[in-house]
């Protein structure tokens, strides 16, 4: 199962809001799944390396979409990673929780006739979330890394990381700021999806200091041996 090879295709420079990336650029034979890899920093880190797997959502990212956090948490990433001179940001192209950019669009509009983002989806005959992680694992292999920090509110990459050999040493929530349209989906992440967000702790802002130190509050060890 997920039998693939792995294929980097080149890296470039990538100047952001957020400061100079370095870009690589990911495929997967024979599956042919792309992915886009932002590096700030210069390799190798010295571990548990902070990581981010961000799924693209061109809605949220792109159009600035206010019925999910996609893009904020998005930004936050990159800004986080930018703060504290070192990290990797995946981005997936698995839109939807990986049914795709026209589907997700289709489950838009039994969402807006009242169904929520897990029952959309459903609907469609598809699960609840189909993303997987083995390929975001080789990517973290093919650049030396095996421990990893992961900015994440998503116990299943957790999961996924680490039962293809990522151990993840700690977890950072990645917050985000609920609005009248996107706080629903966020109940809905949290409730059927087992999203770890606290609504208490949605406003709260990551402080890079404290969570580079691994002591502040807003993270968690994940002791998974």
């Amino acid at each position: 199962m997920h039998q693939f090879t792995l294929v980097h295709h080149g890296e470039s420079r990538l100047a952001t809001r957020s400061g100079e990336f370095h870009l690589h650029t990911f495929t997967t034979t024979p599956e042919s799944e792309q992915l886009v890899v932002l590096v700030y920093g210069t390799l190798p880190f010295e571990e548990p390396a902070v990581v981010r797997i961000h799924s693209q959502c061109l809605t949220g990212d792109a159009f600035g979409s206010l019925r999910c956090d996609c893009g904020e948490q998005l930004e936050r990433a990159l800004e986080h990673i930018r703060s504290l001179q070192e990290g990797v940001l995946i981005y997936q192209m698995q839109e939807g929780r990986g049914i795709g950019l026209m589907n997700k669009l289709r489950a838009y509009e039994l969402q807006d006739g009242g169904l929520d983002t897990v029952d959309a989806n459903l609907k469609l005959g598809f699960q609840a979330d189909q993303r997987s992680y083995h390929v975001c694992a080789a990517v973290l292999t093919y650049f030396g890394i095996v421990r990893v920090r992961l900015l994440s509110n998503n116990p299943a990459k957790i999961q996924g990381l680490q039962c293809k050999g990522i151990d993840v040493v700690e977890r950072i929530p990645l917050l985000s700021t609920p609005t009248p349209t996107s706080d629903r989906y966020l109940q809905t992440k949290r409730d059927r999806l087992g999203h770890l967000i606290d609504p208490a702790a949605w406003t709260m802002t990551l402080d890079p200091e404290q969570a580079s130190t691994g002591n502040s509050e807003a993270s968690e060890m994940i002791h998974s041996r």
